[in-house]
């Protein structure tokens, strides 16, 4: 259902960084190039005397924004990982709303869950002039809707209030600051980040314990927690039989990105230019995934892992914190999370993952959208997505990061800065090429070796020729 808000248009409870405009003496002085209030220019027409194609004073025109001082309707819409965490949005929107005026009102639209027909709807919807004025967007996707010209810049909006984007982690702020004609980040600002996460392993100490396994958390902390623990634990939880198994992921390029990071690989080569994901070292983590599917360890890959590990039936569950509101609400038995195993490639393999605010480029109200966007990701409303478990502030200071650590449960949200400060690879988009379809390509592969329909050596022997089609054009 949806919720209509009201944007604070005054900085009180949430900070907000004032829009532009002129001071006292821009007030009494118009610009030289601009005739003076009192003074219709001599080839427009006198206020009281509209010319004949245009709407009298008291009827703006539907397609143009509206005048200073005029209600307008923002819509703003999120994709949402499941209702726990689209309760988070529309509560931060409760709370926009506790401190403004009437003279802007939000339209909250949480989006669908299924996270390819998201973006796909969006595309469609800006087409089709339906879309939201703000819409946040993976950061897989902003050179997909970047280079079809979808996104409103905010670079001059953002300049003339001496806004700080170093205030955010750079990772996502260099493509966010991306322009394409120079091939690096410039005077650009495409939006800003929500928040950030990485992944990590949720536990169901319950299940660990009853299968005699050793806690994950304690041989973290010792420095023993690599894939041979991972896989001595998952085993013995999958051996107590019945519906138990001892892992579970869901089948996207986050998670089976991991084993192949954690061993060295990568999907990309360093430009971010080709296909290197039939290296050795992505090899290699390809087939110790599939040891762990061939183990009968793990729930059969494709059928999700939320659902079952909610139900205390698998052991451990690789996902980012934005299941943690789901876990709060849903997992009826003892419950944490710990980083994940460390592989052969000498770290976790983690990911830094972001998605952004951004505006659509069709906006009638270009001013109030961008108000928004900083609204969003102003350091309260962050406070609250992570106070309600749902991510990790994108403003990277001290203070915040003490500040999630109290968020609890789960105990150990250590987890999740260590995946942090272990040199994560940072999600991002292809600005030479298409992200979305490189994953379609090469996950559906990867889906087809998991399950035994094709061969590891195939895979590595095509994979990157099925994949150019990625970079082509």
């Amino acid at each position: 259902m949806r919720r209509i808000k009201k944007l604070a248009t005054a900085v009180v409870a949430l900070s907000l960084v004032a829009a532009a405009c002129g001071g006292d003496d821009d007030a009494s002085e118009p610009a030289a190039d601009e005739p003076a209030a009192s003074e219709p220019a001599a080839d427009e027409p006198a206020a009281d005397e509209p010319a004949a194609d245009e709407p009298a004073a008291d009827e703006p025109a539907a397609d143009e924004p509206a005048a200073d001082g005029e209600a307008v309707t923002i819509r703003w819409r999120t994709r949402p990982d499941n209702d726990a965490e689209a309760a988070v949005y529309a509560s931060i929107s409760d709370t926009i709303d506790a401190a403004n005026g009437d003279n802007v009102t939000l339209e909250y639209e949480p989006g669908t869950t299924d996270g390819g027909n998201y973006q796909d709807q969006l595309v469609t919807e800006i087409a089709n002039g339906t879309a939201p004025d703000v819409f946040w967007i993976p950061g897989t996707d902003i050179a997909r809707f970047q280079s079809a010209d979808l996104l409103y810049d905010l670079g001059p909006l953002a300049a003339a209030d001496g806004f700080d984007v170093g205030e955010f982690y750079p990772e996502p702020m260099v493509h966010l600051t991306f322009d394409p004609a120079a091939g690096a980040p410039g005077d650009k600002l495409w939006g800003l980040p929500r928040d950030v996460s990485t992944f990590a392993l949720y536990l169901n100490n319950d299940l660990i314990a009853e299968a005699g396994a050793d806690d994950p958390r304690a041989l973290a902390a010792a420095g023993e927690w690599d894939w041979a623990a991972f896989a001595d634990v998952a085993t013995k939880v999958a051996a107590l039989g019945g519906e138990n198994k001892g892992f579970a992921m869901d089948a996207w390029w986050g998670p089976y990105g991991y084993f192949i990071n954690s061993a060295g690989g990568s999907f990309f080569n360093e430009a971010g230019t080709e296909c290197a994901i039939d290296t050795p070292e992505a090899i290699a983590g390809l087939t110790q995934m599939r040891a762990v599917y061939d183990g009968g360890i793990a729930v059969p890959y494709g059928e999700g892992g939320e659902a079952p590990w909610k139900a205390g039936t698998v052991g451990m569950y690789m996902n980012g914190r934005w299941a943690t509101p789901g876990a709060r609400a849903d997992a009826a038995f003892n419950w944490d999370v710990v980083q994940l195993p460390t592989g052969p490639g000498g770290t976790q393999g983690n990911w830094l993952f972001w998605g952004a605010y951004v505006v659509n480029a069709n906006t009638d109200n270009p001013q109030q959208a961008w108000e928004l966007v900083k609204a969003l990701t102003a350091a309260d409303s962050q406070a609250a997505v992570s106070a309600a478990g749902a991510n990790i502030p994108s403003r990277r200071s001290q203070d915040a990061i003490d500040a999630f650590l109290g968020f609890t449960p789960p105990e150990n949200n250590q987890a999740f800065i260590d995946g942090l400060a272990d040199s994560p690879t940072a999600e991002g988009p292809l600005w030479t090429g298409s992200r979305p379809e490189f994953d379609s390509v090469t996950g559906a592969a990867i889906g087809a070796v998991i399950n035994g329909e094709r061969t590891i050596e195939d895979f590595a022997a095509k994979i990157c020729s099925e994949a150019a089609v990625a970079f082509e054009g």
